[in-house]
């Protein structure tokens, strides 16, 4: 049972990329400009712009062209960038991959952060320290991710340490992980944008569960306080955590746009702002994509945690 379960998770997730895809195509067709004239130039003849419409594919209706652009992504061909003639993939490779080590080492550090931060604070409710960890974190959500990285930098990079780069100083071709020293600040922007509200969910779960019979029994019984927090509480805990998990790691596959414009990093953000600026739309569309798959993904492995964390659900299933 629990395996048609997660058929029936992908065959629905596989139902909202193709509603996404035509979102995505719909609104790259609403771009204003002219896509042959924004790589020609303004003084392009009108026979130069129709011989490259006709060249890139541009003139053929719009039903066609996404079809065959939907039958290329099912064979991973994500077309040809019609700002550099190269292609999608090929341009985007190396960017794919330094998006995802900025995302993976922050989804890396903040998730089991959070989840321990928001055990300590639950376990000290009402005292100074939960109070203090409330309030910080408070603060960190409600600052956008650009006021923090600007923060950021003006600490360590410009005005009071000047220990780190600014900006991101890889040459063009370079993989950024061979100076790791310019990843700490938009990691640690990344961090300190997602961990606050992974804490603050998994103190009110854990509060939550605490309070409850199957916790209060276990202490009754006399097992010992670190089994009852571990093997006991926080499980039960990190199913609805999950969720927010999920959230949190979905918004970093969108949200890192401003963080790697912010700190001219050469991942899938800086792709998608030149693209939309020469208005690429094949890459405009892949990245688009890319991110819409990021969070099904990470939605579908929260509902299976969910699932197995919580004896309800997983008898249900």
């Amino acid at each position: 049972m629990f395996g048609k379960v997660i058929g029936r998770r992908l065959i629905f997730s596989a139902f909202i990329l193709l509603a996404v895809s035509l979102l995505v195509f719909g609104a790259t067709l609403l771009l204003p400009g002219d896509a042959a004239r924004a790589i020609l130039g303004q003084q392009a003849t009108p026979e130069r712009i129709a011989a490259l419409n006709e060249q890139l594919g541009l003139n053929q209706p719009a039903w066609q062209r996404y079809f065959t652009w939907l039958g290329g992504l099912f064979v991973g061909d994500f077309g040809t960038s019609t700002a550099s003639g190269t292609s999608v993939a090929a341009l985007l490779g190396d960017r794919v991959w330094a998006s995802f080590i900025l995302m993976g080492v922050a989804a890396l550090i903040s998730v089991p952060l959070g989840i321990g931060l928001g055990v300590y604070s639950a376990l000290h409710r009402g005292g100074r320290r939960d109070q203090t960890m409330t309030g910080f974190t408070l603060v960190l959500a409600a600052m956008p991710e650009f006021v923090i990285g600007i923060a950021l930098i003006a600490i360590f990079a410009t005005s009071v340490f000047q220990i780190l780069p600014a900006v991101t100083l890889a040459p063009p071709g370079d993989p950024v992980w061979k100076r790791p020293e310019q990843l700490i600040l938009p990691i640690l922007t990344l961090v300190l944008v997602v961990t606050p509200y992974i804490v603050r969910m998994m103190r009110a779960t854990m509060i939550e569960v605490l309070d409850s019979g199957f916790v209060e029994m276990a202490r009754l019984k006399g097992v010992p306080e670190t089994r009852v927090i571990f093997r006991h509480a926080v499980p039960h805990a990190l199913g609805p955590v999950a969720q927010v998990v999920a959230i949190q790691l979905a918004w970093l596959a969108g949200g890192v746009v401003v963080v790697e414009f912010l700190f001219r990093y050469p991942g899938l953000g800086q792709a998608l702002i030149d693209a939309v600026t020469y208005r690429d739309v094949q890459v405009v569309q892949a990245i688009s994509m890319l991110v819409a798959a990021v969070y099904v993904v990470v939605n579908l492995a929260a509902d299976v945690v969910g699932i197995l964390t919580n004896p309800k659900l997983r008898s249900a299933a």
